[in-house]
């Protein structure tokens, strides 16, 4: 199955959209070394944020996945940029180029847990 775990750039308050643009290098950075580190994994960097409007972003990774423990180290990442950088995350299947939300975590909704996340894909 080919998941994704967004960092939720829609539904922010004027603070912190200007948190977010703030720590965008550093959120760009992180996730892009991620991505080279898990290359095997063939996971990828999902980086559109060319728009001024933080709601049009779309930060964060795709990876195939089979079963929970393949999850975990992309929902750890998140779990501590969620709460170095105060933000939330999404997460979701994408089937036939489409997404398809599951669940929400982070910093406001949660720390995220892999197994849980995993029941929620239905893995």
């Amino acid at each position: 199955m080919l998941i994704y775990i967004f960092i939720a750039c829609d539904r922010l308050d004027e603070k912190q959209e200007k948190q977010l643009k703030q720590n965008l290098p550093a959120l760009q950075a992180a996730l892009q070394t991620y991505v080279e580190a898990n290359e095997a994994n063939r996971a990828e960097l999902i980086n559109d944020c060319t728009s001024d409007d933080c709601e049009d972003w779309q930060l964060g990774i795709s990876q195939p996945v089979k079963k929970h423990t393949h999850l975990a180290p992309a929902v750890n990442l998140f779990n501590g940029l969620a709460q170095q950088y105060d933000i939330d995350c999404e997460v979701g299947s994408i089937e036939d180029g489409e997404r398809e939300p599951v669940s929400y975590f982070g910093k406001h909704e949660g720390q995220g847990d892999a197994f849980l996340i995993a029941q929620y894909l239905g893995l």
